[in-house]
């Protein structure tokens, strides 16, 4: 982490504001079976957000490259003016789970300084990752499930079976999952929303979670790298290509070594602030609520920097 932060600490609150933005814009679609439709509605209202703050931003982890997303792709600059930050950005991690009114969908938005967060292409990406207070590398994508989890029991005095693991419900997983059981240890099954699965294993006392694995989204990688960064923890992963056409797509944004294993560092390396608000309620966060003159939500903001962690409770006041 650079000595000198060029991140202002009012870009915290300010961060606020725009994953609230994009939670409530969503939150209108929560059940009603339209992904598209709630993915949008947190786009458009994060994009504006942005587009108001006194920053140069560039957006590194977005919606997709130009070709593919007209708003918040990767490349696009957003801000007013002023000091050059790269934007990392899920608008809604979990339009399934927001479609169909299930836990745990959240607005994800990241401040880095500039040039200090992988531009990682929109491919899967092998992942493990672990809360804080344990030895550096304690976890290792080279090592088999059994292994990883007996490493961290051994960290925490405590059996295997006493360990629960959080895992993506796909069939691609079939073979991690018997795995991870074979071993011991029980597993939490989540239908979407690898960012929240991931740093579910922050906090086992509330989530019950003590580790991660399994592949998802690569730019939900270096998101929840930006958590850890800031909350304490460690992540490690690796990019997996199906085809010539992902290889491509990563060499385009200057990835030569494919093979390449990451650590938290390499995904985010310099100053950070996160924040995530809920959109449904979830195991860490409260979905938006409607109230009787306007909206309620709650969000985590994060700092590295300065290892600052805030709940934010906010009442919007609007004479609905």
């Amino acid at each position: 982490m650079s000595e000198t932060s060029t991140l202002d600490r009012v870009l915290v609150l300010e961060l606020v504001r725009v994953t609230e933005a994009g939670a409530i814009a969503a939150s209108s679609l929560t059940g009603r079976g339209d992904e598209k439709a709630a993915d949008q509605a947190a786009v458009d209202a994060i994009r504006t957000q942005l587009n108001g703050l006194d920053i140069d931003g560039l957006i590194v982890i977005g919606e997709g490259e130009r070709d593919e997303a007209p708003m918040l792709y990767i490349g696009e600059k957003v801000g007013k003016g002023g000091t050059h930050i790269d934007i990392a950005l899920d608008p809604l991690e979990g339009t399934t789970i927001t479609a169909k009114a299930m836990p745990n969908a959240l607005a994800v938005v990241a401040f880095g300084e500039g040039g200090t967060m992988l531009r990682a292409p929109d491919v899967y990406m092998d992942k493990i990752a672990v809360g804080g207070g344990y030895q550096d590398g304690i976890v290792d994508l080279d090592k088999t499930p059994a292994e990883n989890l007996q490493a961290v029991a051994d960290a925490k005095g405590v059996p295997v079976s006493e360990l629960c693991a959080c895992v993506l419900d796909r069939p691609r997983h079939a073979e991690l999952i018997a795995a991870i059981r074979d071993a011991g240890a029980s597993i939490q099954l989540i239908g979407d929303g690898d960012i929240a699965g991931v740093m579910a294993a922050t906090d086992p006392d509330v989530t019950g979670v003590d580790i991660y694995f399994g592949s998802g989204g690569a730019p939900e990688g270096v998101l929840a790298a930006a958590a850890l960064r800031c909350i304490g923890g460690q992540i490690q992963g690796r990019l997996l290509f199906r085809n010539d056409d992902e290889r491509a797509r990563a060499r385009k944004w200057g990835i030569e070594d494919l093979n390449r294993k990451y650590d938290t560092i390499d995904m985010v390396s310099g100053d950070v602030i996160f924040a995530a608000t809920g959109v449904t309620d979830g195991s860490m966060l409260e979905g938006v609520r409607l109230t009787a003159d306007g909206y309620s939500t709650e969000t985590l903001v994060m700092r590295a920097g300065s290892k600052t962690i805030r709940t934010v409770r906010t009442e919007h006041r609007n004479g609905r």
